[in-house]
């Protein structure tokens, strides 16, 4: 069980099987990730919006890796379990013209900046905003053949946007290529479920992810276990699914969580649906990535019986 760093630089801004592994990794590793805010650097504490309305946006969601996860092939899963997220201190929230879900309404850009303490922010008085570090975008290289933006989530995660893959979270993954391809970035210090003006507090993180590879075990898209929530115990089973159409990605969670429920516990097709009707959570998690749109269905472990999905 080895320990690595790796540092930011040289990040990277497009999803490609073909890129090269940064690190190489055996199973159970740790890795120690340095992630710079999403814009690769280029927005500081201070910054004025003239100056970030001449950054280059290509460089958005500066990622760090790939790491090559040793012995992992399609077919495989995935297991990150998060250790740790660490802020610097300060981050920033902008408006940017045509994005976001009131885009009609906010058309001006804006840039607000955050000063973060160690567990919470005041920067916006009179709210005092929880902090509960993630990143924004954790996934694996796409199956196909070339260049893909990082702004559309899919089944290999990506830049899924939801707030509970925060410490002590566990997210898998559908392993897509030989040796997976992990990278990580698009730090958040918090960030509402919607994500709704395009920005949560976003800021560089240091980011501690142990990972291990679970073989012959099909997942057809991002699956969480979820942390203990800051004001109560529950943790959650959470099912993810990104589609251009959110009712489609709601009925995909739904069914899958209606699946994980028959396979873990034993419940027919039937009281399976039934209880996720009167018990499961069905977010939107993020609304701002058109034309994707990031569904979360959650229910609550402490409704049922103890089980490991592997």
């Amino acid at each position: 069980m080895t320990e690595h760093v790796l540092a930011a630089e040289p990040t990277h801004s497009r999803w490609n099987r073909a890129l090269p592994a940064r690190l190489e990794i055996d199973p159970g590793d740790t890795v120690h990730f340095q992630c710079v805010e999403a814009a690769g650097g280029q927005v500081r504490p201070g910054m004025t919006l003239e100056q970030l309305s001449g950054i280059d946006r290509g460089r958005i969601h500066a990622l760090t890796g790939p790491v090559f996860v040793r012995g992992a092939e399609p077919g495989d899963v995935l297991e990150i379990e998060i250790l740790n997220l660490t802020h610097h201190g300060w981050g920033y929230s902008t408006l940017i013209s045509g994005l976001g879900l009131l885009k009609d309404r906010f058309r001006e850009q804006f840039l607000f900046h955050w000063e973060l303490l160690p567990d919470e922010t005041r920067s916006l008085a009179p709210a005092v905003v929880p902090l509960r570090p993630f990143c924004g975008v954790m996934g694996v290289a796409p199956a196909l053949d070339g260049e893909f933006r990082t702004r559309p989530p899919g089944a290999f995660g990506g830049n899924m946007d939801v707030r509970e893959l925060c410490a002590e979270a566990r997210l898998y993954l559908p392993v897509l290529n030989p040796g997976a391809l992990f990278s990580c970035g698009d730090g958040h210090a918090a960030q509402g479920d919607g994500e709704v003006c395009i920005n949560g507090i976003e800021c560089p993180l240091d980011v501690s992810l142990r990972f291990q590879v679970h073989r012959g075990r099909a997942l057809s898209a991002p699956l969480i276990e979820s942390a203990p929530s800051p004001k109560s115990s529950n943790e959650s089973w959470i099912a993810v699914e990104s589609d251009e159409d959110p009712l489609r990605a709601a009925r995909n969670a739904t069914s899958r969580m209606v699946d994980l429920l028959m396979r873990l516990w034993g419940f027919t097709d039937v009281h399976a649906y039934i209880l996720c009707s009167v018990a499961m959570h069905l977010r939107l998690s993020q609304v701002v990535n058109e034309p994707m749109i990031t569904v979360s269905a959650a229910i609550a472990k402490n409704i049922l019986p103890e089980r490991r999905l592997f």
